[in-house]
């Protein structure tokens, strides 16, 4: 039994399953944690979902913001961006049952010492907090009160996190870190529109996981969203998405021994 850790799959089924092919993946010994944005950008995050759902309690995976984007399409609270892949899913019969699945995935999912988000954690948060946390936001995202969150985080808002914080501002501000973060400047705050490579930050800009102090240190802590950084591996914290969407790669990480196995977007050589 073995246990990988897989990057952000944006649409990318035929990818995803070569690179399972590629990990010789048994679906009745081996466990997969997937970082999160399941959909959007390639071609067919419909094929991505339903194979999701079918693996039930074999897999875990994190919500991402292009899943939250899918969500907030679906509840008419977030416009179409140019490049969006979404329509199949949204005209699809089942749908409202693989939206309510997605709508019900962790934000945070901690075993032992390994910790799995989508994008990162605030520099203030331990893994305790951060998990706390992540249950609070969870459970607003499948309350009626989920269209109103979902449609303040797609404003991509520098938010900052802070004691003290109450209401639809802490939910929004946790959902911010979990799903959207990369950097962050000197007073603490997002540097919500850079997404470039460390090295491009704007000036007093650091990664999440640079910041002197971070609570989380210490924990394993695996996520993706950060395309430009690709797979990046250093002091227990360790990077996943190496932009398959974008015709790179799709990367898996084997938790049990640290090995690494990627296989190249074959969207990319079909035009996507």
């Amino acid at each position: 039994m073995a246990t990988y850790a897989i990057g952000d799959v944006h649409g990318c089924f035929d990818t995803l399953q070569r690179l399972l092919r590629r990990i010789q993946y048994d679906r009745g010994q081996d466990r997969l944690w997937l970082v999160g944005d399941l959909v959007n950008r390639g071609p067919r995050s419909l094929g991505v979902l339903r194979w999701a759902v079918e693996e039930e309690d074999r897999i875990v995976v994190t919500l991402g913001n292009h899943d939250l984007h899918l969500l907030g399409r679906a509840w008419g609270v977030a416009p179409a961006k140019g490049r969006d892949t979404l329509d199949e899913v949204l005209a699809a019969a089942d749908r409202d049952d693989l939206l309510e699945w997605l709508r019900r995935r962790p934000l945070l999912h901690c075993d032992s010492d390994c910790v799995l988000v989508h994008a990162g954690l605030f520099p203030a948060w331990s893994v305790d907090k951060a998990a706390r946390l992540a249950r609070e936001v969870e459970a607003r995202l499948r309350s009626d009160t989920a269209p109103e969150l979902v449609a303040a985080v797609e404003k991509k808002t520098p938010e900052r996190w802070k004691g003290g914080l109450e209401g639809i501002e802490r939910a929004r501000t946790a959902l911010a870190g979990f799903a959207r973060l990369r950097t962050i400047d000197e007073e603490g705050r997002m540097c919500a529109e850079f997404s470039g490579p460390p090295r491009e930050a704007p000036k007093g800009c650091k990664p999440w996981f640079e910041i002197p102090g971070r609570k989380s240190a210490g924990a394993r802590v695996v996520f993706g969203h950060w395309a430009a950084l690709g797979f990046w591996r250093e002091d227990g914290v360790t990077a996943l998405d190496t932009g398959c969407a974008w015709g790179r790669e799709l990367t898996a990480l084997r938790l049990d021994d640290e090995k690494v196995f990627q296989e190249p977007a074959v969207e990319a050589r079909r035009g996507w």
